[in-house]
């Protein structure tokens, strides 16, 4: 199941190994740990240890070869544990068995008999290596009925609030994205206009609704209209609305958007697609807070707020004459630019986890987690359609599996495919261009290992220390890098 890192919770250790004494001598470790730890659950039966491991939470798994039937059937405590440090412990020690159970998902490896010392070392390097999972953090949104999937078309044109999914987060832990919760927190309480631009897939509506719901209006409609979800010829009155008789097919009075957002907000989304006619008339509302409903000659006047967004670069489209220059500065007062999901990578995870979670109890699946190789892939690819093609993605391949952990063969091939994109590869020069390594004198010859350690090391350097991305790059198991790093302590001392 799931862990308490990043937590400010005490860590649960769980020991298993078919010799009690055995195992009440390893959980003695806890009490050399600089971590708070739990008191440590001991096991000597393999199947009630598999079974709290899919239940329960997991931080720390120290485990006997032996009692498990050897390490090839270490796989299936790894995948029940994801995100817990694994340490195997074996009577039977040697270099082959160690890489055996790397590989098959253990973060390091003892030969018994071990020193507690030895164990605790072991430990809290992992501890420390793992990146922590930060508490994901959510906008507030009204509690509705239906889940809103991220940055979706609406299937009608006009959408208010009251039909938004309650499950409807903007998520983000990176860097970038605690910069738009501080945009939004101070641009919400101001009644200027908000415009957002960015990728499709990024986030844009969710990021409106959240400038709504922090907002004074949020008592009030939020109101959505996607301007490229309908046709050019009635997008007029969609937005002003219409009286009986303006055209054909208009039977009876109605109200457009902009008068059922009065003291709400009216969020115009894809604006970019707008006819310049329309734009024109769009610009005296915004100037006058004044309108007519088509076919109408008195004149409304409304209180809403106006939020645009658009997936194109509006000074291109200026330039290009698609869209009024003037309407681009008066809309252009609280700009924000949603980065797309291959320029936060720190978000991939808690996003992924968040997605698989909600479909996993959506579809009935038991899926907790990732496992390291999957986990490695999805941080790594360059997601071109931003976090919509993630959730898209989460939700196909837990209809389509099912299992504790999400492995790497049950990502799309598209995904798992490196060669299938030329931009979904990670170009190391690209992240971060680093300079040429120092010269050395001619005939020299670096050891193996130590050109192993500089190719690992510049690439952690590469991506800031994420382990991940690095072994993704470099087109290993992270398993690899953690055992490598282990093997580079040892030849220090």
């Amino acid at each position: 199941m799931g862990s308490n890192e990043g937590k400010e919770l005490p860590a649960i250790v769980r020991v298993l190994d078919a010799s009690a004494s055995e195992a009440s001598r390893t959980s003695a470790v806890c009490a050399k740990l600089s971590a708070a730890c739990t008191d440590p659950i001991l096991y000597t039966d393999s199947a009630s240890c598999l079974q709290d491991l899919a239940d329960k939470t997991t931080d720390i798994l120290i485990i006997d070869l032996e009692t498990i039937g050897g390490d090839d059937a270490l796989e299936a405590y790894a995948v029940r544990c994801p995100r817990a440090v694994i340490i195997a412990v074996s009577a039977q020690g040697s270099v082959s068995r160690a890489v055996s159970a790397m590989r098959a998902g253990a973060h390091d490896f003892l030969t018994k008999p071990f020193s507690l010392d030895a164990l605790s070392s072991k430990i809290m390097f992992q501890l420390e290596q793992r990146r922590p999972v930060q508490t994901v953090a959510a906008l507030p949104v009204p509690h509705h009925a239906e889940p809103a999937p991220v940055d979706t078309i609406p299937a009608r044109p006009v959408r208010t609030a009251d039909t938004a999914g309650h499950q409807a987060r903007l998520i983000g832990v990176s860097a970038k994205m605690r910069d738009i919760h501080d945009q939004i927190a101070r641009m919400a309480p101001s009644q200027a206009p908000v415009f957002i631009t960015g990728e499709s897939g990024t986030g844009k509506e969710l990021c409106a609704n959240a400038v709504h719901t922090q907002s004074e209006r949020r008592h009030n409609r939020f109101v959505t209209l996607n301007c490229a979800a309908i046709p050019r010829d009635l997008i007029e009155s969609e937005i002003f609305g219409y009286v009986r008789g303006a055209f054909t097919g208009a039977t009876d009075n109605r109200a457009g958007a902009a008068e059922q957002a009065d003291g709400g907000t009216l969020f115009l989304d894809e604006i970019g697609e707008m006819d310049l006619l329309l734009q024109s008339k769009l610009l005296r509302f915004l100037q006058t807070g004044t309108f007519q409903r088509l076919g109408d000659t008195n004149t409304r006047k409304v209180d809403a707020r106006i939020i645009c967004a658009t997936n194109r670069n509006p000074v291109a489209e200026i330039s290009a004459g698609r869209f009024r220059e003037d309407l681009y500065y008066r809309l252009h007062v609280l700009p924000i630019h949603l980065p797309p999901l291959r320029e936060r990578r720190d978000d991939i995870l808690p996003l992924a986890e968040t997605f698989l979670d909600r479909y996993s109890n959506e579809e009935r699946r038991s899926f907790k987690g990732f496992d390291a190789d999957a986990e490695a892939r999805i941080v790594s690819y360059s997601w071109p359609g931003n976090v919509r093609q993630l959730e898209n993605t989460i939700r196909q391949m837990v209809v389509m599996n099912d299992g504790v952990a999400v492995t790497y063969d049950m990502l799309p091939l598209v995904i798992r495919d490196q060669t299938a994109r030329p931009n979904a590869i990670i170009d190391l020069s690209r992240e971060r261009s680093r300079s040429a390594p120092p010269s050395r004198p001619f005939g020299t010859i670096e050891p193996l290992w130590a050109q192993e350690r500089r190719i690992i090391e510049d690439a952690l350097d590469a991506f800031d220390g994420n382990i991940a991305m690095a072994a993704a790059a470099l087109e290993i198991s992270p398993s690899t890098i953690y055992r490598k790093r282990q093997s580079w302590s040892a030849r220090a001392l």
